[in-house]
This record gives structure tokens, C-alpha cells and sequence, in this order.
């Protein structure tokens, strides 16, 4: 499907993971150029890849790149029971498995690799990274989950007893807390079309569910040393979903050398398609600012692949 005159084209397609389940993918690429670099998106919890991420893919495929999506086990178009996650884990070797086989096909294997991570996805992508910390050659991480914000957990009371009953019934959606959809997007039609979306859930958090995405941000949270890859991380000043403060801390801590912090006085959660339009354009030039900086100083990663083979080659002929 041709989108914007033709200068976008849109595909999906299903593909099975390790454990046998149908999992919904979707990629947008430029028609007439080759794509600066591939970036592949991580969307947050609940929301799905081809209808709320699809005015940010197409910006980003405008602005040169080719894009890819996945909508995790229980969310968007995926196999599973909805708004469901049964493991972390099992959501990031899914993006790892299908990211990576994207790279390594013959004719991306020379481009760039840039992971973007939205809320939940900010903690997907960071934990896709540590799998392959050398893999990937940057991320863009906009109110990434490495804190869920004190004001939207339930009572510590309440977490200790929902953690006991969740031994029983894991899918039970019973979790107190706030409506997300009115705490992260600012616009009033934007919630709206969240809330039309058949493919976004909308129910109790369940309560594996919160148990996973609680005790993933605290380990999350934890291990911000290890991040080493190149970074630019976006937060809103009055996200009331995830805690900036942790993102100032995902700066400050992280091993990467070429890291970047971006916090936006009296934006919301939803940077990418929740804001004022004006906002919305200022967080875009900074994206694409950051990453066209990094796709023209060319590809270090490819760099020392291609001389760690010239070296194995030079040592295999002296031998």
C-alpha cells in the first residue's frame, strides 16, 4: 500500500515466534531512495505499531529511513489474550528474534540499526540492547518505563497483596490505578482515536501484567550503567506516566560516550502523537536531528566488524 503520493510504502505480514504464536509485523519504506538507516520501534503497553505509530513512522521514512514494527504477544493484531504480558522476557526475544533477522538479511546488512522506544517500549528496547549490547547503533528512547511514575502505582499495601493473588489468577484484570490514556495524552481528539482503536487495550491492568512491568522497571532502573550504546533520550516536564527523573538518571549513568538528554517544560507522556502540534514538531527536528548527526558520521559498528574480518583473515594467511 502507496501512502503520502506514493512516497511511502506500507506492508505487514504474520510471523510465528519462538513459542509457536502469531505475531503481527509491519514495516514502512521509502519508494524511490535507499533509507538512510532502519529503525525499528518498540511501542508502549496496551497501544500497537500500524495505527498509532504510523503518523511517527511515516515522518521518520520522510525524513529518509525505512521503519519497522511488531506488536508484542497480547497486544495490537498479535496471538494472545489481550493487554496480557506472561513474561518480559518473552516480549524482548520477540523484537530481538524479528529485529535481527530484519538486519541480517542481504541487503540491510550495511545499513544502520537504530532502536526507538516509546513509554514501555523505552524498557523493551534497553533490554533488547543488553542481549546484543554491540549490535545495535543507536536508540532513541522518548518518557521511556525505567520508572513507572509514583503516581500511578496502587498502594504499597495493595501491590503486596495483588503479588500473592497473582500466583492464582495471573490474567485477573483487577489492578487499581489511573486511566493511562487521559494521563498521557494531552490532545482531547487524540484520546479519543486511542480509545476508537479496537487494537489498543483498554481494560484493568491485569495482574501478571503489572507485575511484570513493576519489577522489569525496577531492574531496569537498576542497571542504567550498562547501557552503552549511542542515545537520545526525550522526556516530557509533566509526564505523569513515567518518572523524568529516572531518564536524567538514564543520562548520568549510562556508559555510552555519545549520549544525549532532551526534557520539554509542560509536555506530556505522548511526545510523538499526543501533544500540541507545535510540540510535536519540535520533538520531530530533534529525532531526526539526532539521527541524521549519526547516519552522516557513518557506520563505527560496520567499521570494526569489517576490520575484526580483515584481521581474522590476515592471522588465518600467516598461519
Amino acid at each position: 500500500m502507496d501512502l503520502e503520493n506514493g512516497t511511502v510504502r506500507y506492508e505487514d505480514e504474520y510471523v510465528t515466534n519462538s513459542r509457536g504464536l502469531k505475531l503481527f509485523t509491519c514495516r514502512w519504506l521509502p519508494v524511490n531512495e535507499e533509507p538512510k538507516a532502519l529503525i525499528f520501534i518498540c511501542h508502549g503497553y496496551a497501544m500497537e505499531c500500524s495505527i498509532t505509530m504510523n503518523s511517527t513512522a511515516i515522518r521518520l521514512v520522510k525524513a529518509g529511513y525505512a521503519v519497522y514494527g511488531i506488536d508484542y504477544e497480547g497486544h495490537g493484531k498479535s496471538s494472545g489474550l489481550q493487554g496480557y504480558i506472561s513474561s518480559f522476557s518473552h516480549v524482548v526475544d520477540d523484537c530481538s528474534d524479528y529485529f535481527t533477522d530484519i538486519c541480517e538479511k542481504k541487503e540491510n546488512k550495511k545499513k544502520m540499526r537504530i532502536l526507538l522506544g516509546e513509554s514501555m517500549g523505552g524498557a523493551v528496547l534497553l533490554l533488547v540492547h543488553r542481549k546484543k549490547p554491540e549490535y545495535w547503533d543507536g536508540a532513541v528512547l522518548v518518557a521511556p518505563m525505567c520508572k513507572i511514575a509514583d503516581e500511578m502505582k496502587p498502594h504499597p499495601l495493595v501491590i503486596s497483596v495483588l503479588q500473592k493473588v497473582n500466583k492464582f489468577i495471573p490474567t485477573w484484570r483487577i489492578v487499581p490505578g489511573q486511566d493511562i490514556i487521559d494521563a498521557a495524552f494531552r490532545q482531547p481528539e487524540i484520546r479519543a482515536q486511542v480509545r476508537a482503536n479496537p487494537y489498543c487495550y483498554k481494560g484493568r491492568l491485569r495482574l501478571n501484567t503489572a507485575n511484570e512491568l513493576l519489577n522489569t522497571s525496577l531492574e531496569v532502573e537498576q542497571r542504567l550503567h550498562e547501557v552503552s550504546l549511542p542515545f537520545l533520550v526525550l522526556h516530557g516536564g509533566e509526564d505523569k506516566v513515567t518518572d523524568k527523573a529516572v531518564s536524567q538518571q538514564l543520562y548520568n549513568d549510562a556508559a555510552s560516550s555519545d549520549k544525549s538528554f532532551k526534557l520539554y517544560p509542560g509536555m506530556w507522556h505522548g511526545l510523538l502523537y499526543g501533544e500540541l502540534p507545535e510540540n510535536i514538531e519540535i520533538v520531530f527536528a530533534d529525532i531526526i536531528g539526532w539521527l541524521n548527526q549519526r547516519s552522516e558520521f557513518g557506520n563505527s559498528r560496520l567499521e570494526r566488524e569489517l576490520k575484526l574480518q580483515d584481521d581474522e583473515i590476515l592471522i588465518l594467511k600467516h598461519k
